[in-house]
């Protein structure tokens, strides 16, 4: 009986399982750095192909870890307020880090980085991670949940057939709903 084992199997062990769809996401994440003339960049930021079910996977993990990011973005500002802008180890950033003020700025940011060193457990990059706080969770902070698409590919794949899907983030290249005006019928 399969009692409280929600998930596909895919084929693969649990740890391999886990691998994957740790892979994955921070592949997704991943696809939002401005690379020049590297030979593996992405083609289209913001998108992964896949397979279906590796898709419907992987969806509730990278929605997740977004909403983890977003929870901390009023946090983030409310510890800029008590920042510094002096360069670290200057005379300045010495008598901020020994102020009252530093003791507040700490204060502040310990839920942001509580939600990072979460987000890291998750995803297991912290380039990812970057991306995640500094990009991805800002773009989606007035989006109540479903930051991501899954969009089937009407070709399967050539090896096995496998059902292909595309995973993207949402608001990128969303269509315009343009409202068409009925001609007056005279």
């Amino acid at each position: 009986m399969r009692h409280r084992r929600k998930g596909r199997v895919l084929g693969r062990s649990p740890s391999h399982r886990r691998a994957l769809f740790r892979n994955l996401a921070t592949a997704l994440f991943l696809t939002e750095i401005e690379v020049e003339g590297a030979e593996n960049a992405p083609k289209v930021k913001g998108r992964v192909v896949t397979t279906l079910p590796k898709a419907k996977e992987i969806r509730p993990i990278v929605e997740r870890c977004i909403t983890i990011a977003k929870r901390t973005l009023g946090d983030t500002a409310k510890a800029a307020e008590f920042g510094t802008k002096a360069a670290r180890n200057t005379e300045a950033w010495k008598a901020w880090r020994k102020s009252d003020q530093w003791q507040k700025w700490a204060a502040a940011m310990a839920p942001v980085v509580a939600a990072r060193r979460k987000a890291l457990r998750m995803l297991g990059s912290k380039p990812a991670v970057k991306i995640l706080f500094s990009e991805i969770a800002p773009r989606f902070k007035d989006r109540a949940g479903g930051y991501t698409r899954i969009m089937r590919l009407a070709r399967p794949r050539v090896g096995d057939a496998g059902i292909r899907a595309i995973l993207e983030f949402v608001g990128v290249r969303d269509r315009k709903v343009v409202k068409s005006e009925r001609p007056e019928i005279q």
